[in-house]
């Protein structure tokens, strides 16, 4: 199995070295050559560094083979385009994409894209907690 994840910061590191970890073969495409330093001296994958609106740079990372596409970038604008195109001109067929907005997330996911909204998950997850807490009146 071969997965490309695009944006290597926190997200996107610790996915492709979970993958890698797992037996996937990973390519990791990232602007910035020192984020690759996140995935620290034991992956195994191998680095990229370009824009992956690029295709040369997404054909360098194996996207025509790749099984899965995993593209968290610090830019939803980015990650939206980049996620279309990997699923519409390469025709991968799993293709997650972090979106932060969570209507964006919503109408992209209505669209067919497998969206993931870390805003929504902190919006549930803090609204619960507030719900749990035991709260004296005065």
């Amino acid at each position: 199995m071969h997965a490309v994840v695009v944006g290597c910061g926190r997200v996107g590191s610790a996915v492709a070295r979970q993958l890698a970890d797992e037996s996937w073969s990973v390519g990791v495409i990232d602007e910035a050559v020192e984020a690759f330093n996140r995935l620290g001296p034991t992956f195994n994958g191998e680095t990229f560094e370009g824009h992956a609106l690029d295709d040369e740079v997404l054909r360098l990372a194996g996207i025509e083979r790749a099984d899965a596409c995993v593209v968290a970038t610090n830019g939803d604008n980015t990650n939206l385009v980049v996620a279309q195109k990997v699923q519409r001109k390469f025709g991968v067929r799993c293709v997650v994409v972090r979106v932060l907005d969570p209507a964006r997330a919503e109408l992209y996911g209505r669209l067919g894209l497998r969206t993931v909204c870390p805003t929504s998950g902190a919006i549930d997850v803090l609204t619960e907690a507030v719900r749990s807490c035991q709260v004296v009146g005065s």
